[in-house]
């Protein structure tokens, strides 16, 4: 991420109702580590995601993201794989609590959505809300995160955040 909170990177498309197990299958929830549970991110349904996802890349999905179950290991695999956002129709309500608590911002923007291929590149604009596709230069708007979510993802996550405050 920018200092202005920019994010730039390559999609990667799936469908509606990705689950919490396709993000991370529960045979690895015996790991904690961001870079080990990366080594098996998405790999039940894109065996091709865990070698080839780059640092920054944008995964773009349906309706009901991150279903299933509470499991935290679910953003954690994402972001360690690198991934900087992701971006879908909806949410299941626990993933995104989840994700804001480790720090990923996850933004709903259905139109942005409609138009996203694999392998296009977008460009996330945090601060306003702002998502470009360069594939086509249409530029779709979505609600910005409040000052206090902002906050928490700057800081990399709910607990650095709270021990920062703590601290100070």
């Amino acid at each position: 991420m920018t200092q202005d909170k920019t994010l730039q990177g390559k999609v990667w498309k799936y469908g509606d109702n990705v689950d919490t197990d396709a993000i991370i299958p529960a045979r690895y929830l015996n790991m904690s580590l961001p870079e080990e549970l990366a080594e098996h991110c998405m790999e039940d349904i894109d065996a091709s995601f865990a070698t080839n996802v780059e640092t920054g890349d944008i995964i773009v999905g349906g309706d009901n993201f991150g279903c299933g179950s509470s499991r935290e290991h679910a953003p954690l695999a994402l972001k360690g794989a690198g991934v900087s956002c992701v971006i879908a129709n909806n949410f299941a309500r626990i993933f995104y609590r989840n994700a804001i608590n480790i720090g990923l911002p996850i933004l709903a923007c259905p139109e942005a959505v409609s138009d996203a291929q694999a392998g296009d590149e977008l460009l996330v604009n945090l601060e306003t809300g702002a998502i470009t596709n360069a594939r086509n230069g249409r530029t779709y708007r979505t609600s910005p995160f409040p000052p206090f979510i902002m906050a928490i993802i700057d800081a990399g996550g709910l607990v650095p955040y709270t021990r920062s405050k703590l601290q100070a």
